[in-house]
């Protein structure tokens, strides 16, 4: 019984200093200095400067090119500005609308699906090469209650993009975090 607690101890211990040594490898993700000098994520993100979406032919695309490009600059600046661009993001993106249930009395949709498949490309400056290119996509569903009034549906449509548009963002900044962290 004695030799039993004696041998859980001593396994513990063995856990704890392991533990212990491995402690010192770890650090947070957007920690504000890195172990090795060189510049933090967030320094590296601020770095990334992301221009206007061209999408000049569906007035309601370039309203969702302008969200994305927005979100996607809070994400990655926040509110601090003054960095120089070491790198550009090329954004590509196409939407879509699908009905998913029709009143049968008025044949208009009362709930339908946004989608947004976006492409992007990291573009190094300094040496104008492709470091990192991805897809993500994002699909929100919206109800129009009343789907008989205008309004409504317009507000509705307007609120999927605007909830799309932000999920894009999220994933196009993990997976640029990601990048960055990498060791790149």
């Amino acid at each position: 019984m004695l030799s039993a607690r004696i041998r859980i101890a001593a396994r513990l211990v063995a856990v704890a200093a392991l533990a212990a040594l491995t402690a010192g490898c770890f650090q947070p993700m957007y920690a504000e200095r890195t172990l090795d000098g060189s510049p933090a994520l967030r320094e590296k993100l601020m770095g990334v400067e992301v221009p206007p979406v061209d999408k000049p032919n569906a007035s309601r695309e370039a309203r969702v090119g302008v969200e994305v490009r927005n979100a996607l600059a809070f994400k990655l600046y926040g509110t601090a500005t003054g960095m120089p661009p070491t790198h550009r993001l090329v954004l590509r993106f196409y939407t879509s609308r699908s009905s998913l249930m029709i009143d049968p009395t008025t044949a208009l949709p009362t709930s339908e699906n946004y989608g947004i498949d976006a492409q992007f490309n990291l573009v190094e400056i300094a040496s104008n090469k492709s470091v990192m290119t991805g897809t993500t996509f994002s699909r929100v569903s919206y109800d129009m209650p009343g789907s008989y009034q205008r309004f409504t549906r317009q507000r509705a449509l307007r609120d999927a993009e605007d909830r799309a548009a932000q999920e894009i963002a999220d994933n196009i900044q993990t997976r640029l975090a990601s990048f960055f962290s990498s060791g790149t």
